[in-house]
């Protein structure tokens, strides 16, 4: 459900929907709260909601703030794997120009055709958070047929086929480590404290009473509009190829490697 929101909305229309969501919610659970239970309006419990709810409200902080780093960090690492990746299939296709023209005509296909399976098959895969190993495995096959077949003759060739070699090993791990990312999510019980955090959370809240509405309406609005933002980034960031803060596939479109799509 999370990915079809995140690539199917933009973060605002994201945002609107699950803050709006919760804080309705919770408005409207007040009112019923204050229906069914009119003792509440005098605050005959506010001094024990008022510590259970910040010791409550510490701890699921502290746990917010701990998945949200997580996830954001995550991020980067993924992005910064995913450039990786690509800047080595770069040095591979300079590598090749000091290779003999049949091995470099055989390397920059076989390059050319990794590139777009990436982008083109894989990444789509990995927006909907689905295994895309197949999408590429021929693909880097390939390229590892084209230099396992070649065997260098003069010491350049040698110099500039090991670092290649070394670079394609660096390019298998890093697609490794790229599909892995796609596929994994939250921890079940990080998924419970986040989630189920946030509902304790609100519930506490109503528990505290206030005779004025429209005040007690603005105190639960208030705390449910930080906690429908709160599960909205924590959703954007678990997901780090969906929706619009989603790691990018331009690395393999840029540089070196733009020569591949220009035909």
């Amino acid at each position: 459900m999370g990915l079809w929101l995140l690539n199917n909305l933009d973060t605002a229309s994201l945002a609107i929907l699950i803050v709006g969501g919760v804080v309705v919610v919770s408005l409207a659970a007040c009112l019923v709260t204050r229906r069914v239970f009119p003792d509440l309006i005098n605050g005959v419990t506010n001094d024990v909601s008022r510590t259970v709810l910040e010791l409550f409200g510490a701890i699921y902080g502290i746990v917010l703030a701990f998945v949200i780093v997580t996830l954001w960090t995550e991020l980067e690492q993924v992005q910064a794997v995913v450039t990786s990746e690509a800047t080595d299939l770069a040095v591979i296709s300079r590598n090749a120009h000091s290779f003999p023209d049949d091995v470099r005509q055989k390397l920059d296909r076989a390059i050319g055709e990794y590139v777009h399976a990436v982008v083109e098959d894989a990444w789509p895969l990995m927006r909907v958070g689905e295994n895309s190993l197949g999408a590429t495995s021929g693909k880097l096959e390939a390229l590892y047929g084209v230099l396992q077949e070649y065997d260098p003759k003069t010491a350049s060739e040698q110099a500039f086929y090991s670092e290649s070699v070394e670079r394609l090993n660096d390019v298998t791990a890093q697609r490794r480590t790229r599909i892995l990312a796609a596929t994994q999510q939250l921890p079940i019980l990080l998924e419970i404290l986040t989630y189920g955090g946030a509902l304790v959370v609100m519930l506490i809240t109503l528990l505290y009473g206030v005779e004025n509405l429209k005040v007690q309406l603005l105190f639960v609005g208030s705390i449910a509009l930080l906690v429908g933002l709160s599960l909205t980034l924590v959703l954007v960031l678990e997901h780090p190829f969906a929706g619009e803060v989603s790691v990018s596939p331009h690395p393999f479109m840029e540089g070196q490697l733009m020569k591949y799509w220009s035909r």
